[in-house]
């Protein structure tokens, strides 16, 4: 992941503009994200996500609904953390931790300090509240080591997670050169990232590329990189920008005051847009997919019935031709025996041949059931045949019903193949809701998150503001525009 250790150090660097700023307000949109709103000079929203693959702190624009009843940990972090101030934002080296300490009063109204842990580390990301002792309050996700590992409960120490891996900060040039030759890896994407903490491969990578070096473990490619990294590590010459389809911080100045915390937050709404996109498209393939497999499973039901009733006319034949010759069947064998055009009728009988004078008087042999009479078999076989015509009737007519909802189905999975937004799927997921050969299947549509509170769009509009002064190809979105979308999107998503 390009999150690392390098990334959060430009993050908080940017975000000791929050210094001294109050906490307006708490929200946590779902279980993987906590929303500040933070007032200092202006209102910033100040955005923590612990998903295993979108981990990351940063200032957002993209604000997501408010839920109606606020989680657990949300209630708590309001109730002590709300009208507070921001004193420090800090990391422990490159360590994927930031630190984010307050100012606040108890119950007795005293001056206290509360910290705030960030801990980014995919699957294990978590936000943990501490008391001024280093005890835990609570924390987003909780769980018991049983000595095994860190315990986050309440009321327990907060133990910082332990590392074997060397602290970039702590090496000189020299000692991080002879690190790395003594080391068991060969390439720099591996070497470093697996001997210091905090440095991922991704960056590695863009580093590489940034100096054109050998990725090949060197002397001299050593003392470029580690040149490189301090720069990296410096806030005001250094920058995050793409890289293979992700990011990566370069040692390249800028003068946009917050680029990197701009920069995540458009890189992530777009991520965000599009796995909605994948997620929204595939939900609405997997039932047209279902419900394209019921439909052929029930064409080849009715191509089977009318194959089996292409026999309709045989029953009428053999209905007919026993009819014809019933003065023929006896059961005397005396006078089956002195009669040869007799034919004889036994128990052990199961079929008879005549001659069919519906072609030239070859013989057909029809079955027939001994325990019925001839007329019975013959009432048999006209009820096959009546039966076969009126299956021939029906299903006719339902194979072109059903080749008509086949066409209709490939007609919407070729419009979806060729859906190049979430609007697009939209108007497709809003035609076969209301189609009723899909009333018996549950299609899930995708959520909305929008803004959607005054608070929200003041902050989102400030925070545009701010934004504004480093990029004067940004438009600056006043109320009056933010609250035009709002009424829009209402209008439109309801």
């Amino acid at each position: 992941m390009a999150f690392d250790g390098i990334t959060l150090n430009k993050i908080v660097n940017e975000l000791q503009v929050l210094i001294g700023g109050k906490v307006n307000y708490i929200y946590e949109p779902d279980s993987n994200n906590i929303v500040m709103g933070i007032y200092n000079g202006a209102t910033y929203a100040l955005n923590i996500d612990t998903s295993a693959s979108n981990y990351r702190i940063n200032l957002t624009s993209k604000l997501k609904k408010n839920p109606f009843v606020a989680p657990n940990f949300c209630m708590l972090l309001r109730k002590y953390l709300i009208n507070s101030r921001i004193t420090s934002i800090s990391m422990n080296g490159l360590e994927r931790i930031c630190y984010i300490e307050f100012e606040c009063f108890n119950e007795m109204n005293d001056k206290v300090h509360r910290t705030l842990v960030i801990e980014l580390m995919g699957k294990y990301s978590n936000v943990v509240l501490l008391n001024d002792s280093n005890t835990i309050i609570d924390a987003l996700k909780k769980f018991d080591g049983n000595g095994v590992s860190r315990d986050i409960m309440p009321a327990r120490k907060y133990i910082i997670p332990s590392s074997d891996k060397h602290e970039f900060n702590t090496l000189d040039k020299k000692a991080f050169i002879c690190l790395i030759l003594n080391s068991e890896y060969k390439t720099l994407e591996v070497a470093i990232p697996s001997m210091i903490n905090g440095i991922c491969k991704m960056f590695m990578q863009s580093c590489i590329d940034y100096l054109k070096i050998s990725n090949t473990v060197s002397n001299s490619s050593l003392e470029q990189v580690y040149d490189y990294i301090l720069s990296c590590l410096d806030s005001d010459s250094s920058s995050i920008n793409h890289f293979k389809n992700n990011y990566s911080v370069f040692a390249i100045k800028t003068a946009e005051p917050l680029q990197a915390n701009f920069f995540l937050d458009d890189f992530y709404y777009q991520r965000s847009e599009h796995e909605e996109y994948i997620s929204y498209r595939n939900s609405i393939l997997k039932v047209l997919s279902a419900t394209l497999d019921k439909i052929v499973k029930k064409l080849d039901n009715i191509n089977s019935k009318i194959e089996s009733a292409q026999n309709r006319d045989f029953y009428k034949q053999c209905g007919e031709l026993l009819i014809a010759n019933i003065y023929r069947f006896t059961t005397d064998y005396s006078k089956a025996k002195q009669n040869p055009n007799l034919i004889l009728i036994t128990d052990d009988t199961n079929s008879v041949s005549l001659e069919n004078y519906y072609d030239d008087n070859k013989i057909v042999h029809i079955q027939i059931d001994p325990k019925l009479s001839i007329s019975k078999n013959a009432d048999s076989y006209f009820k096959k045949y009546n039966k076969a015509k009126n299956t021939l009737l029906i299903t006719s007519s339902q194979k072109i019903e059903a080749e008509k909802e086949l066409n209709y189905i490939e007609s919407i999975v070729y419009s979806l193949d060729n859906c190049h937004s979430i609007e697009d799927i939209d108007e497709v997921y809003n035609e076969i809701s209301e189609n009723l050969l899909f009333i018996d299947v549950k299609i899930k549509g995708r959520n909305k998150n929008k803004v959607s509170s005054k608070s929200d769009t003041n902050m989102l509009n400030n925070y545009m503001k701010l934004k504004d002064l480093g990029n004067t190809n940004c438009i600056v979105l006043c109320f009056f525009h933010i609250k035009f979308i709002i009424i829009c999107k209402e209008i439109f998503y309801g």
